[in-house]
């Protein structure tokens, strides 16, 4: 005290404390954490660094909020309700994501992929990867030609732009469920070039082998990428007879009607409950296909078709698919240059059909008559619960009416509900 008046014996520290100091300080040379108390593990993880190497933490740390930090520290926007409620399973999902995004083909090391699987292979059941960088270019001698900016550019890198191959990395996942892909480049700016958005065939082959013997995939979605006729055919190839997949969706895409009939054949040959090729090319041959499958099937629930050109052939076709169908409950046409032989022919299925509950006609051309006949053919209907009409040309008093019976319908259902 004569020494320093300030001195106090609180301020040495507890020989425990000394410990945890240390124990924090040399984690990563020698992790010791399952050999201590509950109470000093607690006290250690609080303080151990978020920029430890993974192949430390990973399968060592449960611990939720070590990697609620290690989220938080990194990300602005943390959700975890799109994870299973698992900060640790949305660390190493968003981890691999932005790893595969910023992958550069030839430039970066396949390692630092492969090499995470071991790490994170327990922790990862969906990827959502909505970018793929192509190759660098290394010769630009095009440059002084005069393309165009839609197909020449587009043909120039067609043969070389291959992305990352998924299949070493998806087939070593065993909890993997749920692929979302998007083959094109984010925030390009005024680097933009068609072939960036280039989704090549060589790439719809191995994503499709990879597929093939994901045999836990419940969920497929490849949207935005281009894909045509041909690389549809291929991926349908690969999907028949698939043990797990419920839901695939190729919105946004090229297909034409050649396409839509082989996924007609994979309606039948798997067990998909939702189907979406909404912005497509799909006309009245390709809807024809689609209305054959759905005539036979006993899966399917969900049907999107929207912003597609099926026309009243492929309409009718559909309506008469769902005379005999039993297991669709919604089915979206909207855009698709209906007219009134489709309302009249679907005045038959909502008399019949006691399955469909939400159907959306939105953006077509029923007519007055269409919508009068719509209106007789859901007198007696108990099941539709949604019916939107924006846009079809059917009257304001006829879409008040169906509206009225539709709300009816669904009180009535609510009001039968457990909850």
């Amino acid at each position: 005290l004569i020494e320093d008046p300030e001195w106090s014996l609180a301020t040495v520290p507890h020989l425990t404390e000394l410990c945890i100091q240390h124990i924090v300080h040399n984690f990563e040379k020698n992790p010791i954490l399952d050999r201590l108390p509950p109470e000093y593990q607690k006290k250690v993880l609080d303080r151990l660094s978020t920029g430890l190497p993974l192949a430390v933490t990973a399968n060592l740390i449960s611990d939720e909020d070590y990697w609620k930090r290690c989220c938080t520290e990194r990300w602005q926007v943390c959700d975890i309700s799109n994870y299973g409620d698992s900060w640790k399973r949305m660390f190493f999902e968003r981890h691999l994501e932005n790893i595969l995004k910023c992958f550069i083909p030839n430039i970066t090391d396949p390692n630092h992929v492969l090499d995470l699987i071991p790490i994170c292979k327990d922790y990862v059941w969906k990827l959502e990867v909505d970018q793929f960088l192509p190759p660098l270019k290394v010769d630009q001698k095009e440059e002084g030609d005069d393309l165009s900016d839609t197909e020449s550019d587009f043909e120039v890198g067609e043969t070389s732009v291959h992305h990352y191959d998924l299949g070493a990395l998806i087939t070593a996942l065993p909890h993997l469920e749920e692929l979302h892909l998007t083959y094109g480049v984010k925030d390009c700016g005024m680097n933009f070039e068609w072939n960036l958005f280039n989704f090549s065939y060589q790439d719809c082959c191995n994503l499709a082998v990879a597929v093939k013997t994901c045999y836990n995939l419940k969920v497929f979605k490849l949207t935005r990428s281009k894909v045509d006729d041909e690389k549809t055919r291929l991926l349908v190839h690969n999907l028949l007879d698939h043990p797990s997949l419920v839901e695939l969706n190729l919105s946004h895409n090229l297909i034409r009607d050649k396409g839509a009939r082989a996924v007609g054949k994979l309606i039948n040959r798997s067990k998909l409950e939702i189907l979406n090729l909404c912005n497509n090319q799909i006309r009245h041959l390709g809807a024809q296909a689609l209305a054959q499958a759905l005539a036979e099937n006993s899966t399917l629930t969900s049907l999107n078709l929207r912003l597609n050109c099926v026309e009243d052939e492929g309409g009718e076709a559909i309506g008469r698919a769902l005379l005999t169908n039993s297991t669709l409950k919604s089915i979206h046409l909207g855009s698709n240059n209906l007219s009134e032989p489709t309302a009249t022919l679907f005045s038959q299925v909502l008399a019949q059909n006691t399955t469909l509950t939400s159907i959306n006609f939105s953006c077509n051309h029923l007519g007055l008559d269409g919508g009068k006949q719509l209106l007789d053919g859901l007198a007696n209907n108990k099941a539709l619960t949604e019916f939107d009409l924006r846009l079809a040309e059917v009257g304001q008093e006829t879409e008040y009416l169906i509206h009225q019976i539709v709300w009816a319908n669904l009180d009535a259902v609510r009001l039968g509900s457990p909850q």
